[in-house]
């Protein structure tokens, strides 16, 4: 069987080929094997923490997620609708042997995912994730009497968040007007009160969830109407979420758009300004921009590149004692506060840094100056010969050649969605275009299926 999990957990279309109630359920039971620890429980049941992103095909998959770790011998307890970050704030707050979250972040409401966390609220290493793949081929425990797992709904999940990011950030945001575009999603309750109780004025838009309307023209891959929203309150600035809310992007008082570099880039400065900053270092992406590593150096932070997905940003944060990392796509990583992506937060510090500055958030921004980049999703091709392919090898030999020091190339399978990511930087958005669309043209005629 091919690899299930990507790079944020199993994701597809719901009540699909793959993500159905019956596989819900049986990769629970998988997961009860590989990531229950009968020596550390002490005599009691393994603990489970399970929470879903508000779309529809969640109500099923999640209860056949409970049923699968309950009838395995999980107590389980069903956090309900909540962010990502929040699940694995509460798997690590409750000393749960592992979390499971049902979403598919920034996808169409079509789609979901199960993604899980161990011990404290990390992801799983990608061996761990084999494991519970292969273990899917196993008989699964059927325990029976009093050793069946017990499932209990934790009605203060959502409060407990929220009082965990108050004490983690104690932001100051009187004076401030925000916009908070939920995107639909888990984060429709608490990111706007959160704001509120650190005293900003709150005006929030997507965020009242139907089940049908998650991510849907609105949130961090929809910034339009957080843009139009800005301007007419005339906001210091907008936040903006994806479905699971593990992601922020943000919004200027103009409307212009502020992306996950530019955020990190402001954070960064403003923790090594603090003494803070762990090593002097930010993780960040091969797919992060030039401009991000640029200006990093020019203020004395050495920038560590992973690959594409906020669980390799952490691994290497943990590796090497960093504090702080993240993606451009809005995954921000405060290692002292959380142990995902937190897009709530990430807004948090944002404001906080604009209230304390004085400064505006074009003005913060303005740190680093974002070299031109062009990313193009090239679909209906073969995205795993992407590495393998002559042709494509030397078609971005030649390119990265003809650019120098001017730019770079990035050519990668998306982890989460059927594409082939196709990235150019120049020195002209003009050259980004015409490069990244020759390079497409490989793609399109080379791996075509």
């Amino acid at each position: 069987m091919p690899r299930l999990f990507g790079t944020d957990g199993v994701r597809g279309l719901a009540n699909g080929e793959i993500i159905t109630a019956d596989f819900a359920l049986r990769l629970a039971q998988a997961a009860a094997r590989v990531l229950r620890d009968p020596e550390g429980t002490e005599g009691r049941r393994p603990v489970a923490v399970v929470g879903r992103d508000p779309r529809a095909s969640g109500e099923f998959l999640s209860a056949a997620v409970v049923a699968g770790l309950a009838s395995s011998g999980i107590d389980v307890f069903d956090a309900g609708v909540v962010p990502t970050p929040a699940l694995a704030f509460l798997t690590a707050e409750i000393h749960a042997d592992f979390g499971v979250m049902l979403s598919a972040s920034h996808n169409a409401m079509p789609d979901n995912g199960i993604k899980f966390f161990a011990v404290g609220g990390h992801k799983l290493p990608d061996a761990v994730e084999d494991d519970i793949q292969r273990a899917m081929d196993e008989e699964p425990d059927h325990p029976t009497g009093i050793d069946v797992g017990r499932v209990t709904f934790m009605e203060d999940a959502g409060a407990r968040y929220v009082r965990h990011l108050l004490d983690a950030v104690e932001p100051d945001l009187k004076g401030l007007t925000v916009v908070i575009d939920a995107a639909h999603g888990a984060a429709s309750e608490v990111s706007p009160e959160v704001f509120r109780l650190a005293g900003a004025q709150v005006h929030a838009i997507g965020s009242r969830p139907d089940g049908l309307n998650i991510n849907d023209g609105c949130g961090s891959t929809h910034l339009e109407e957080l843009q139009a929203a800005v301007v007419e309150h005339g906001a210091h600035l907008g936040i903006a979420h994806d479905g699971d809310a593990d992601r922020c992007l943000a919004v200027d008082a103009s409307g212009e758009p502020i992306d996950g570099d530019q955020i990190m880039a402001i954070l960064a400065l403003a923790l090594k300004e603090q003494g803070e900053l762990a090593g002097d270092t930010l993780v960040a992406t091969v797919m992060s921009n030039l401009g991000l590593i640029r200006a990093m150096e020019a203020a004395g932070i050495d920038v560590k590149q992973a690959g594409v997905g906020d669980r390799y940003v952490l691994e290497e944060m943990r590796r090497g004692g960093y504090s702080l990392g993240g993606e451009q796509s809005g995954h921000v990583i405060m290692l002292e506060h959380a142990t995902t992506g937190d897009g709530v937060l990430t807004g948090l510090m944002l404001a906080a840094r604009v209230a304390e500055t004085g400064q505006s958030l074009r003005q913060l921004a303005a740190a680093m100056t974002r070299m031109p980049q062009v990313l193009i999703n090239v679909k209906d091709v073969d995205k795993d010969r992407v590495d393998g392919d002559a042709g494509v090898r030397s078609a971005v030999a030649d390119e990265t050649s003809s650019l120098g020091e001017e730019g770079r190339v990035l050519l990668r399978k998306s982890g989460t969605e059927p594409v082939v990511r196709v990235m150019v930087e120049a020195a002209t958005e003009e050259r980004a275009r015409t490069t990244a669309d020759r390079l497409s043209l490989v793609v399109r005629e080379r791996l075509a299926l």
